[in-house]
């Protein structure tokens, strides 16, 4: 059991960030995973075919499935905006002896692999190796997904800020996940597998995220900071998404017009009006006046989280969509 004493400094202190750096820690773990999580299963199908050019033999040996993570892949961001590029910097300069030390907690018990041994032998020139195929994995793996990734943290942010607002830190907490539960001002942790310890901290960080689901991930490695990455919520939206997008689009095109059917097989996740211009290649103007239109017709609701208003599609959107499927289906049998 782990314990994160909750002091007035920490209550005073959770922030949430983003950390594509952590994405790509924990998707590498689930490549290699013998039980790959179901909801997963469409990203893996399509990516694995694309990673031929990745040093992948590397990038899974430094990320491995298992009880332990070199916690020098989750690094803590500085805010929801931090890039690959801000956090690739950040991780070419981690100490030697660190990376060192992480590396055989990971293969606790077992030696080292020969291209882990080689790593640790020269970590400078080790984490440049790393930092260069950490980048050519996020452009194939990541990269085409992270819209999709960060409208979903954007929706679990708003929903835990809401809660906070109602209940405070420890109802923002409450269903964070089941092994998180809150005692007499104590987060308790429930990992067997770890050495029973207290923490006290002046600083809560939470990171959700797509990849680590449905586990949950603790860093304590720095002092007075505490950092729990965790499954978002409606993580298999993601994915459901892309599977949305593989559709044919031709009846809802002709029905409401091929660039508001775009958005709206976009919407499957929250996005914002400059997320869907981006993916679309079209002006924040058009895409604006789309949303509007969809939104007047009950297709598309919307909520401000933070300087963004994120919109996605409704019940009735879904439905129309699935009878669009269909019909698409049958006209092709």
């Amino acid at each position: 059991m782990i314990d994160f004493r909750l002091s007035l400094d920490a209550l005073g202190h959770t922030r949430f960030a983003f950390s594509p750096l952590a994405e790509v820690a924990a998707s590498l773990r689930l490549l290699e995973s013998p039980h790959v999580q179901h909801l997963h299963l469409p990203w893996v199908r399509e990516t694995r075919p694309r990673l031929a050019d990745v040093d992948l033999r590397l990038l899974t040996a430094i990320a491995p499935p298992g009880r332990w993570v070199p916690d020098f892949l989750f690094l803590p961001s500085a805010s929801p905006l931090t890039s690959i590029e801000d956090q690739l910097g950040e991780l070419g300069g981690i100490d030697g002896g660190h990376v060192t030390e992480m590396m055989h907690i990971v293969y606790e018990g077992r030696d080292l692999p020969p291209i882990v041994q080689e790593f640790v032998t020269d970590p400078t020139a080790g984490l440049a190796r790393l930092t260069e195929a950490i980048y050519d994995y996020w452009q194939v793996a990541i990269r085409p997904y992270w819209v999709r990734i960060a409208g979903v943290f954007e929706e679990d942010v708003t929903y835990r800020a809401s809660r906070s607002v109602s209940g405070g830190l420890f109802e923002l907490l409450a269903d964070l996940h089941p092994e998180v539960t809150l005692e007499d001002g104590l987060l308790r942790i429930n990992k067997p597998h770890h050495a029973p310890a207290t923490y006290l901290g002046a600083e809560l960080t939470l990171v959700p995220s797509v990849f680590v689901w449905p586990d949950l991930i603790i860093g304590h490695s720095r002092p007075g900071k505490f950092e729990l990455t965790y499954a978002a919520r409606g993580v298999a939206r993601v994915w459901e998404g892309l599977s949305q997008e593989q559709v044919p689009e031709d009846p809802l095109g002709a029905m409401i017009g091929r660039t508001r059917a775009a958005v709206l097989l976009r919407l499957a996740v929250p996005m914002s009006t400059t997320q869907l211009a981006r993916d679309l290649g079209q002006s924040p103007a058009t895409v604006s006046k789309h949303l509007s239109i969809l939104r007047e017709g009950g297709m598309a609701t919307s909520w401000r989280s933070g300087r963004s208003v994120m919109y996605r599609r409704t019940p009735l959107a879904e439905t129309v969509l699935a009878a669009m499927s269909g019909r698409a289906a049958t006209d092709s049998a």
